[in-house]
């Protein structure tokens, strides 16, 4: 039977840390959020829940900048966490209150409108416009994470093109989102504790590979 060697151990207590730290952190940046999906019915509560949301964003650039350092051999997480957000939390807040204006208007609208005759016509519509907006938003973060000193009008220009040319990436990253939400619904604790960074890893991954063209001429 083989051993397990020392370096086995290490980088397994690395990601663990990495998991239950960010984990702990986003749940202190996100706890208006949490607080009313675990607390309140999302039909009757979802102006608050929309107004939680648009607070967001510094706390997912925190996680995915704890994400980059430890990609980069980083063993901490709380540092880089919020040296993260302290770089990129106006505008981090900016993108998540613009995403969630947007997907509140496009639902709103859904329901308004589908029941009518010819507004059944704008549903599909509105269901990409909310779908884009929401893959935007995440490819937008991770790009703010990566280039802090790009103006955020760029970062949302280039963002929109690469969630759209990169279809599969954004699909998969927004079904990653769908996934954590159903295991919010039937384990809040688990939720919140353990797959909340995993998810939000897989988000970053998907959308730092995608921005990579973008990417490698700014560094050039």
């Amino acid at each position: 039977m083989r051993r397990i060697s020392h370096s086995m151990y290490e980088s397994l207590f690395s990601v663990a840390q990495l998991v239950l730290v960010t984990n702990a952190l986003l749940l202190v940046m996100c706890a208006p959020l949490i607080v009313l999906l675990a607390t309140t019915d999302p039909s009757l509560s979802w102006p608050l829940l929309a107004a939680a949301a648009a607070l967001t964003g510094p706390g997912i650039a925190g996680a995915f900048a704890a994400f980059r350092a430890h990609r980069e051999g980083e063993r901490g997480v709380i540092r880089p966490f919020f040296r993260g957000v302290a770089r990129s939390w106006a505008r981090a807040l900016a993108v998540s209150a613009i995403v969630s204006a947007i997907v509140v208007v496009a639902v709103v609208d859904l329901f308004v409108l589908v029941p009518t005759g010819p507004g059944a016509l704008a549903g599909p519509v509105l269901v990409v416009i909310a779908v884009i907006a929401l893959a935007t938003g995440m490819v937008a973060i991770a790009a703010l994470v990566e280039a802090p000193s790009a103006r955020l009008l760029d970062v949302l220009r280039a963002s929109a093109a690469t969630a759209v040319r990169r279809w599969p990436f954004s699909l998969a990253s927004l079904a990653v989102a769908a996934a954590q939400i159903g295991v919010f619904v039937m384990a809040p604790a688990l939720a919140v504790g353990i797959t909340a960074a995993a998810c939000l890893y897989v988000v970053w991954a998907g959308a730092r590979y995608s921005l990579q063209p973008v990417l490698r001429p700014a560094a050039a």
